[in-house]
């Protein structure tokens, strides 16, 4: 990893889980990248939503996803920027864990924040997604804090982890 990247907090999850957060984030940095590897505790589908500021607003975006069969491209308006950032169900391959990279450039700037996604979920059969998305989140704030939950009643499970990165622009 370049010398670029400092871990500013990580979270491993050592039991269900509903919510993982991240406050206080610096702004001394250039840009964030915040690193998911999650699995939820039952068998719902479902996505994993990540919101900054705890903001539910102003959050759109352009997403192409497949699975093993099919391809598809939508667009994206709801209340979080990681709405089709996905975990991998309990009733999905045993002990295996999706994976996402979240990438948020010019975090701490009074513009609007871009966010660019890549995930996959880990699975033995055809309907694991993997997927891209660019977003959008049309607030001026610094991102000063990042909350990472499910869009149903799940929760995250035991080894579920997040990692942010600062990344300084030197």
């Amino acid at each position: 990893m370049a010398n670029t990247y400092e871990l500013i907090s990580s979270y491993a999850a050592t039991g269900n889980v509903a919510t993982i957060s991240f406050t206080s984030i610096p702004a001394t940095f250039t840009d964030l990248n915040l690193v998911l590897s999650l699995r939820y505790n039952n068998n719902d589908t479902g996505s994993t939503n990540v919101a900054f500021n705890n903001t539910t607003a102003n959050y759109t975006g352009k997403a192409i996803r497949g699975s093993g069969s099919s391809a598809i491209s939508f667009n994206i308006t709801t209340n979080n920027i990681g709405g089709n950032t996905t975990g991998t169900s309990g009733s999905q391959t045993a002990n295996t864990f999706a994976s996402s990279s979240l990438y948020i450039p010019n975090y701490a700037s009074a513009n609007y924040k871009s966010v660019s996604v890549d995930f996959v979920q880990e699975a033995n059969f055809t309907a694991a997604f993997m997927g891209l998305y660019a977003a959008l989140w049309s607030d001026t704030a610094a991102i000063s804090s990042i909350y990472i939950t499910t869009d149903t009643s799940q929760s995250f499970v035991q080894y579920s982890t997040a990692y942010l990165y600062g990344i300084k622009n030197s």
